[in-house]
C-alpha cells in the first residue's frame, strides 16, 4: 500500500510477556529499545502495583493491574501523550483481572486487550461468552466517536489456519466453535484482522507456543495475538508482521504500521 504524502507512520507493537519480570530477565529491555515502538502495549504482565520500575526514557507509561497477585495485568507505554487513556470497560464484574486498557489519541482509541482463558475442561467459557458480548458492545461505543484498533492476546485461533493441528483440537479452550463465533461477531462488526487482510492465505505464521514437547522448535503454535483495525482505518493500514524471531516469553510480538495525517 503506498503510503500518502501527507501521512506519518506510526509503529504499534503488542505482546504477551507472560510475567514481565521473568522476561526482563530475557532480554525484554534490548527489545523494548530495539523495537522503538509509538505505542508498545503488553498482556500478562503480572505484576502488582510497586513490583517493578520499568519506566523507559521518551515514554509514557500506565499499567493496569489485577486484584489477585501475579495474575492477568496489561501495560501501555506511549511516545505522545494520549488524549485520555481508561482502565477496564466500565462493567465492574470484568474490570478485577487488569485485561484492558484504552488510549485515547487523535485519530483513533488504541485499545489493549487479554481475552479471559476458557480454561481446561471449559470452566471458563460461559465466563468468556460474557467478556466477548461486554468487550464487543465497549467497542462499539468507542467505534462511535472515532476508529478503534485493538491489540493483545485474543486467545482464540479465529481460522483453521491459525493454528498447526486444528483437527484434533477443535473444542478445545481457544479453539471451540462458541471462541471462534465469538471473533466472528466482532469482526462482522466493523474490524479487520490486519494480519489476514495482509496475508489472507497465509499458513504457518503463530504467535504461541506450548513450553512442551519443543513446539516452538517444531513451529507447532496458535495464531492467538491480534491488531484489529475499525473498517475506517483500512486505507491508513501500511503493513503487519508477528515477530516471531523474538524470544522472552511463549507469545512473540506482533506489530501494526498504520500512516496518519501530519
Amino acid at each position: 500500500m503506498k503510503k500518502r504524502k501527507d501521512a506519518v507512520e506510526k509503529k504499534l507493537v503488542s505482546w504477551n510477556v507472560n510475567g514481565l519480570r521473568a522476561c526482563m530477565g530475557k532480554g525484554f529491555a534490548e527489545f523494548f529499545k530495539k523495537a522503538d515502538a509509538d505505542v508498545l502495549c503488553l498482556q500478562e504482565t503480572k505484576l502488582s502495583q510497586g513490583q517493578l520500575d520499568f519506566a523507559p526514557e521518551g515514554y509514557h507509561v500506565f499499567w493496569n493491574y489485577a486484584q489477585k497477585k501475579g495474575y492477568s495485568g496489561t501495560a501501555l507505554f506511549s511516545k505522545e501523550m494520549p488524549l485520555a487513556v481508561t482502565c477496564g470497560i466500565s462493567v465492574a464484574e470484568h474490570d478485577t483481572e487488569g485485561r484492558v486498557i484504552t488510549a485515547e489519541f487523535r485519530d483513533y482509541y488504541v485499545v489493549t486487550v487479554y481475552t479471559p482463558n476458557a480454561q481446561r475442561e471449559l470452566t471458563r467459557l460461559a465466563y468468556r461468552m460474557e467478556w466477548e458480548d461486554a468487550f464487543r458492545g465497549y467497542l462499539g461505543g468507542l467505534r462511535s466517536k472515532k476508529p478503534v484498533i485493538v491489540c493483545g492476546d485474543m486467545n482464540v485461533a479465529h481460522q483453521e489456519a491459525d493454528l498447526k493441528n486444528p483437527k484434533p483440537n477443535r473444542g478445545n479452550a481457544g479453539f471451540t466453535d462458541e471462541e471462534r463465533g465469538k471473533m466472528t461477531e466482532l469482526l462482522d462488526s466493523g474490524f479487520l484482522d490486519t494480519f489476514r487482510y495482509f496475508y489472507p492465505d497465509a499458513k504457518d505464521r503463530y504467535s504461541w507456543w506450548s513450553y512442551m514437547f519443543h513446539a516452538r522448535e517444531r513451529n507447532v503454535g496458535w495464531r492467538i495475538d491480534y491488531f484489529l483495525a475499525s473498517k475506517e482505518l483500512e486505507g491508513s493500514l501500511v503493513s503487519a508482521d508477528i515477530l516471531d524471531a523474538v524470544t522472552g516469553s511463549d507469545h512473540c510480538p506482533v506489530e501494526l504500521l498504520v500512516a496518519t495525517p501530519h
